[in-house]
């Protein structure tokens, strides 16, 4: 497809589709389910750490999950959110953070990599629920 008469805003959000993933948020840990390869067959294998890093942009939108592996080796993997590859995505938990990028944490070891649990009130949590209530009903409405 040619670009021409196209802004640059117009090709970030071409083929943009929302995949249903759950609202997760830097700090906040995830797993997520990727597809494999081997061979001829396909399994889906599960990466499950922290989001460090979000690049929001369009169609090349892109998170940054890092987790402690065997032997306390640190692994770092990018992902495109709108990649074919990627099953799902379950949130574990939120994390609190006051930055949006978590580059400090990789000189971290031991408990100080930690991030911490947010832990929510039950207004907030009410008010969670009301709202996933509101956009369901606001969903089925629509169609």
């Amino acid at each position: 497809m040619k670009a021409k008469g196209l802004t640059r805003e117009t090709i970030l959000d071409l083929a943009v589709v929302d995949r249903n993933f759950p609202a997760f948020e830097v700090g906040d840990a995830i797993a997520v389910s990727q597809w494999i390869k081997e061979g001829n067959k396909s399994r889906t294998q599960v990466f499950e750490g922290d989001v460090i890093a979000m690049h929001k942009n369009g169609i090349s939108s892109t998170f940054l999950v890092r987790k402690i592996g065997s032997d306390n080796v640190a692994i770092e993997r990018i992902y495109p959110m709108y990649s074919p590859l990627i099953d799902s995505i379950k949130l574990v938990h939120k994390g609190d953070v006051r930055r949006a990028k978590l580059f400090y944490m990789r000189d971290r070891i031991g408990k100080k990599a930690r991030v911490k649990e947010r832990v929510f009130t039950k207004q907030e949590k009410e008010a969670a629920r009301q709202k996933a209530s509101d956009l369901a009903a606001a969903k089925a409405k629509a169609q």
